[in-house]
This record gives C-alpha cells, structure tokens and sequence, in this order.
C-alpha cells in the first residue's frame, strides 16, 4: 500500500527477480528516522494485528491511533495512522506512536508499508500492466543509511522475508476491490452508506460482526452454520466473509445468497 513520504524515490522499475542492496539494524545511525513524517494507510490486516496486539477493540484502535482520509480520486474511505503531536516533534516530523530510540515496540505486527520499506509498491496502478508482473521501485530517502550495507536481497526474498506475502494475500480481496473502484469514471460515486458499508467491513472489524450478528443480516442472507461459527471468533475469517459480501453488494458479484423468505 502507499507509504508517503518526502524525499526522492528513484524511477526504477523492479520486478520479483530484481535485486537491491539493503539492511536496517540499530547500529545504523539513521535507525528509526524513517518512522518520522510518513503518511502510512492502513490496510485492513494492519488493523487486525495491531488491535489485537494492543488488545484493543477495532472501535478503540481506530479511534486513538487513526485518522479518517478519502483515498485520492477514487472517493474511497480509508485510515492513516495518526502520528504524535510533541514537542519539537515539527522539525524532524512527527513520529510514529509505537517507535522508540530502540525500536518499534509492535515490530512483529507492523503495518504492511512498513515491512515493505523501502520498497513501494504500485501494483494497485499497473493492475493491467501488459508484462503482467508487480511493479515495485525503491524509496531512497537522503537519511538512509540502509543501502550502504552489504546485505543483497531479490524482491521475491525481501516480501517473504518481512512477512509482506502474508499480508498482500490477506487483504487481497480488499486490494481488488479499491483497483475496481479506481477503473470507474470520475462521475460515478458511491452513496455515503455505501462508503459507511465499505469502512465498517474494512476496518471497524469489531462492528462489523456485531453488525453480523445482532442486526437482520442473516435474516436478509443465507450464511451456513460452518461458516457462521467460524467468522464468530475468526478475524481474518470474517475480514475474508466481509470482503465478499462488499464484492456482492458492490457489483453483484459472487455467491452470496438471499435468505429465504418467510412467508
């Protein structure tokens, strides 16, 4: 996903295969300098994790640690993390709520953007790249040390290596939806429910299986017992459940069933 940041990115074009030279440790003296002044969206698994690592409902998570942002020319509602406000914070940026002089105090769970650093990723604007690979380039910062180091790695070994292979295939679905939404014109808006549908399923996990549950959802859909037990207490479950009823509610797509009527 995005990671926004100021200083150069160099214009070139990675595929899986392709090798970069790099390592971040806490001997390097930029270390940690990279968790000032981002602009990081959030993807739904990031939520997940973090939630549960903080041991926060999604309703509190977004609350304290997100900002609410319209994804750009595409009207679509996504979260950023919110950075802190302190002292002196402005000239060397605000900093990330979980980074520390000697680290990231929720490293195993980190946001997507932050594994991948410093790649980025476009695969959500060359979807339809005629070559039919990702498109990936590296974020070279002037502060960074990390490419002084001798440590080489391929795309490929970099994603598996940082865990980002797991989280692109989770929020997969999620990722597929935002691209569809990207092809449409301009003019063709969703209705603010149909961005409050999209956020809740999305990002407010937590309500959204209240919403599941304790509203006439199974009423108006046909969800099978297996499945229902297993999105009860199953986030990525039910983050997988979310995402193809969006996918059904959006463009008619799927399975999703009716539920019989009662009368």
């Amino acid at each position: 996903m995005d990671q926004l940041k100021e200083g150069p990115i160099q214009p070139v074009r990675l595929g899986p295969n392709s090798r970069f030279t790099f390592r971040c440790h806490k001997d390097v003296k930029c270390f940690t300098q990279c968790c000032r002044g981002i602009n990081i969206i959030l993807t739904p698994y990031d939520i997940i994790r973090l939630k549960n690592r903080l041991e926060l409902s999604s309703e509190d998570f977004l609350a304290v640690y997100t900002d609410p942002q319209i994804l750009e020319k595409t009207d679509i509602p996504v979260v950023t993390l919110r950075l802190l406000e302190s002292e002196g914070a402005e000239a060397d940026g605000k900093p990330c709520p979980f980074v520390r002089p000697e680290g990231c105090l929720v490293y195993e769970d980190r946001p997507t953007s932050c594994r991948y650093y410093p790649l980025g990723e476009a695969s959500l604007s060359y979807k339809d790249d005629p070559d039919g690979e990702e498109f990936f380039f590296t974020v070279r910062e002037a502060h960074c040390l990390g490419f002084e180091e001798d440590k080489s790695w391929t795309v490929l070994e970099w994603r598996q290596d940082q865990g980002v292979d797991v989280n692109d295939r989770i929020n997969a679905q999620w990722t597929d939806l935002i691209v569809r939404k990207r092809s449409f014109p301009p003019n063709m808006h969703w209705t603010e429910q149909t961005k409050q549908m999209f956020f809740l399923a999305s990002y407010n996990i937590d309500k959204f299986r209240t919403f599941v549950f304790e509203s006439s959802f199974l009423k108006r859909y046909h969800v099978d017992a297996a499945t229902q037990q297993r999105i009860r207490n199953d986030d990525v479950a039910l983050l997988e459940f979310g995402m193809k009823w969006l996918r059904f509610l959006l463009f008619k797509e799927g399975d999703f069933k009716s539920a019989p009527s009662s009368t």
